[in-house]
């Protein structure tokens, strides 16, 4: 795959693809330790270049080709890769997608720079999961573990290895959660969950819904969906759902 790299003023090496195109642009929002090569990126990709869109996807530091190691970031590091990457690459509004922990950086994106923002499509979203989902979820000694050793290890389902967790991703998470205070979208707000989904479940998608505030949102189902939402169903989903929002 080929791609550009940008580099920050403090040194982190973002890797970035653009398509140029009209706008309000669309930018891609990946999930955790995923990369901008993924199925739904590149859909993304091939949509807008269908349609003579601009549209942007990229590498959180840490992820796929950008610099820096993943166990070192956390959510505000990469809400701050996603923050510098459309303020330095794109302009004027853009639509947001944000897939999976994407949706929670996605969300932190917009109540950043709220004047950038024309619509926001959430897949599968899961804001505040490393406070609800993994802290949560975490028994009496791996909670001693993260907080004695400085990280535990969670099995992945996606042949890549274990997840490494750290304490400095569950306490930075903390400081960035969405569903503790009012969460206005005042854009077209789309929700595509799949009832198969057992990473980020259903209930998920129903709590961010009803915590959301907003004139135009809208949460859709699909039943059979996986976590992945990357079949040829999903994506035409996906497809309609960017050119319901310009409409």
């Amino acid at each position: 795959m080929t791609y550009s790299t940008h580099t920050m003023p403090d040194g982190r090496a973002i890797a970035f693809h653009q398509t140029p195109g009209a706008g309000p642009g669309v930018v891609f929002l990946g999930g955790f330790k995923s990369d901008m090569t993924g199925t739904k990126a590149q859909f993304l990709q091939g949509w807008a270049e269908a349609h003579g869109r601009a549209f942007l996807r990229f590498d959180y530091t840490g992820h796929g080709a950008s610099s820096g190691a993943f166990e070192d970031g956390c959510i505000g590091d990469w809400a701050r890769d996603a923050i510098d990457i459309i303020s330095e690459k794109t302009t004027g509004p853009q639509i947001l997608v944000g897939s999976s922990m994407g949706g929670w950086i996605g969300l932190l994106v917009a109540r950043a720079m709220p004047e950038r923002l024309a619509g926001f499509i959430g897949i599968a979203a899961a804001p505040d999961f490393t406070e609800d989902s993994m802290w949560a979820g975490f028994g009496a000694e791996q909670r001693a573990d993260l907080l004695d050793k400085g990280r535990v290890e969670l099995p992945s389902d996606y042949g890549d290895g274990p997840y490494i967790i750290t304490r400095k991703l569950i306490e930075d998470g903390r400081n960035h959660l969405v569903l503790r205070d009012d969460l206005h979208l005042n854009v077209p707000v789309r929700l595509l969950q799949g009832s198969a989904d057992v990473d980020v479940p259903p209930s998920v998608a129903q709590t961010l819904f009803d915590h959301m505030q907003g004139q135009d949102i809208r949460l859709v189902l699909v039943k059979g969906a996986d976590h992945r939402f990357s079949s040829p169903r999903a994506l035409a989903l996906l497809a309609n759902t960017l050119q319901e929002i310009e409409t």
